[in-house]
């Protein structure tokens, strides 16, 4: 894989201008957009010379008031987590039912499975078609109490009906319009949206817009392996061809008189991952404590060298040549980067979890009534119960957030927000023009804890509370 000094001088120039930073102006536009799209005009985003861009309150904002809702521009559940939590695979929001989420969950349980074993083939039965062809030939594997594979069964196909689980409604599971039978929706909007944003080209089904299914499937199995965070660089390049040609499409139909040259259409393409904040991964990457010092250059060269096999794998998957920039290895070890830097965590809490306090909290003649038929199933997952969604996406305007050890906001999913956006609530009363802040770490820990943590974020934080310890250090 060629490295930026190893291009052609038309490329590495394409590349880096794809790498520089959008004028102070564009950015500020794009900003304005994006919030008045998202609805959330009391916050604007500044750009600071010195500190780059922050987010400031246009009004006031009171403990607990909202403040931002962010949706993701590309997310992923990560893959162990497949197993645990039936999500629709655009918004993450629950679907399925009550009964199909625990029937789920237990048979793989049974299984003896504890990570998700999807890999990218051709079939053309879906996870829980397969799930139902062994019906009672599942071995019990290490769960607190076995239940029959025939009831579980009858859990999944809808046969079996668990009590009161009508105040805990689910959308109907849809499958990918491409016919990977990998992903699944709430909602037609939500299959459509993903289709159009990136899953087109990274289906494995039938109708896949990918040059190879093989080789995408060889660079899923790989990513699956190894770190699914190639999957979300995957969506990014992916998202970012889907819009160029679109952009391009649009232009073609309008007759512009004025040409437009691919690369100015492939810089609007690639704006909304542009705004991220970026280094290439393996000099970003945090050293695991098991590496010694002495060996950081040979870890952060094998880093390398496993970003550039995932690429090979999957330019020879979806490689097109008018984005042919977007298959560096500059432009790829930047976007994982950019997620090292700025992700944050996709967490959706599980309605199996509410329904089984729910039952806990019926009057004690109702609940006894109730746990008769439910007990059995909440000793046979045990602590797996209250599992949520979990994965990892980039959020535009979260990512610009700033740090501080002694933040003003917060991350944190209310009673309503059922899907995988990003819910920013103020954590005490923030003045107009103030900025808004979160902790990217746990500010209760000790000084010097703290600062080595935020140091992989390339950065030294002088908060107040830094300020404060540091002269008591």
């Amino acid at each position: 894989m060629a490295s930026l000094g190893d291009m052609n001088d038309k490329t590495a120039a394409e590349v880096a201008s794809l790498l520089a930073p959008l004028p102070t102006l564009q950015l500020q536009e794009y900003f304005n957009q994006l919030i008045s799209s998202r609805r959330c005009n009391g916050i604007q985003v500044k750009h600071n010379g010195t500190f780059g861009k922050g987010v400031y309150a246009n009004t006031e904002f009171q403990e607990d008031e909202l403040i931002l809702k962010d949706q993701i521009l590309v997310g992923i559940q990560h893959s162990s987590n497949k197993v645990d939590c039936l999500v629709c695979s655009f918004c993450f929001r629950f679907i399925g039912s009550i009964e199909k989420q625990i029937g789920r969950k237990l048979y793989f349980k049974n299984m003896g499975l504890s990570g998700c074993c999807g890999g990218a083939d051709d079939s053309s039965e879906s996870e829980e078609d397969e799930c139902l062809k062994y019906n009672g030939n599942a071995s019990s594997s290490s769960n607190h109490s076995s239940i029959p594979q025939g009831v579980v069964s009858s859990l999944m196909n809808g046969e079996m009906a668990l009590p009161h689980t009508d105040n805990y409604p689910l959308p109907s599971p849809l499958s990918c319009p491409g016919g990977c039978q990998e992903a699944f929706y709430c909602s037609g909007s939500c299959a459509e949206a993903d289709w159009e944003s990136s899953h087109s080209l990274l289906c494995t089904g039938e109708r896949s817009k990918s040059v190879s299914r093989e080789a995408l499937g060889e660079f899923i199995k790989h990513s699956n392996e190894t770190n699914d965070i190639f999957l979300l660089a995957a969506k990014a390049i992916a998202f970012t061809i889907l819009r160029y040609r679109k952009l391009k499409a649009e232009h073609v139909n309008k007759q512009a008189k004025q040409s437009v040259s691919k690369q100015s259409l492939l810089l609007e393409a690639w704006k909304p991952v542009s705004v991220g904040y970026k280094r290439r991964w393996w000099d970003c990457i945090a050293l695991p404590d098991d590496v010694d010092p002495s060996d950081e250059g040979a870890f952060r060269m094998q880093i390398k060298d496993l970003a550039s096999t995932s690429l090979e794998l999957l330019k020879t998957a979806i490689f097109d040549k008018e984005c042919e920039p977007l298959f560096s290895l500059e432009i790829y070890g930047n976007i994982i980067g950019m997620f090292e830097l700025n992700n944050l965590d996709l967490v959706v809490a599980s309605p199996v979890e509410d329904y089984f306090l729910y039952i806990d909290d019926l009057p004690d003649a109702e609940k006894d009534e109730a746990e008769e038929i439910t007990r059995p199933f909440l000793d046979a997952l045990g602590d797996e119960y209250s599992d949520c969604c979990q994965g990892t996406a980039f959020f535009p305007l979260q990512s610009c957030m700033n740090h501080s050890c002694c933040p003003n906001a917060k991350a944190f999913k209310r009673e309503e927000d059922r899907d995988g956006q990003a819910v920013i609530i103020a954590l005490r009363r923030i003045s107009k023009n103030e900025e808004v802040t979160i902790s990217y770490i746990d500010e209760e820990l000790p000084y010097k804890e703290r600062q080595a943590l935020l140091a992989d974020y390339g950065f030294t934080c002088n908060c107040p509370k830094c300020l404060e310890d540091s002269s008591v250090a």
